[in-house]
């Protein structure tokens, strides 16, 4: 079941793939593992993180390629607010530093950053946390999102 939180921090909604913008090239080889485990388990386990502004894909854009590929059209997304304070973005390698400008940028122009360049938090109690934090089991399974 779809549940909601407050409306500041994320909204959670099916939404049609094509509407979503990548920022980051995925890992085939990871691509593929969690395909096959999605594909076995029969569900989404975990929905992804959207700018609700811009349509970009903040977290999941592994998850919503292994749905292209099991021939989904729909995706479960978290809508938030990326120009808030509470989401911050680091990196995961320690490389040059990046902005959520940056990101946003990039992505509208059609480009992409390398797997795993973006790490985005999220304030949760006066602590920062991965933004994957807010992305509560939901099990949908596969055939609601052909």
């Amino acid at each position: 079941m779809l549940t909601e939180s407050p409306p500041e921090i994320k909204t959670l909604v099916l939404v049609e793939m094509t509407r979503l913008i990548g920022h980051e090239e995925i890992m085939e080889d990871y691509l593929e593992k969690l395909k096959n485990i999605i594909e076995y388990d029969g569900v989404l386990k975990k929905p992804i993180v959207v700018d609700k502004s811009t349509n970009i894909i903040i977290d999941g854009h592994h998850r919503l390629e292994a749905l292209k590929r099991l021939g989904c059209s729909r995706i479960p997304v978290y809508f938030v607010n990326y120009k808030s304070r509470v989401i911050k973005i680091e990196t995961w390698n320690g490389s040059e530093p990046v902005t959520k400008d940056m990101v946003i940028k990039t992505a509208l122009n059609g480009g992409r950053f390398p797997p795993k360049t973006t790490r985005h938090m999220i304030k949760a109690s006066n602590n920062w946390v991965h933004i994957s934090h807010i992305q509560k089991d939901i099990n949908i399974p596969l055939r609601k999102l052909i």
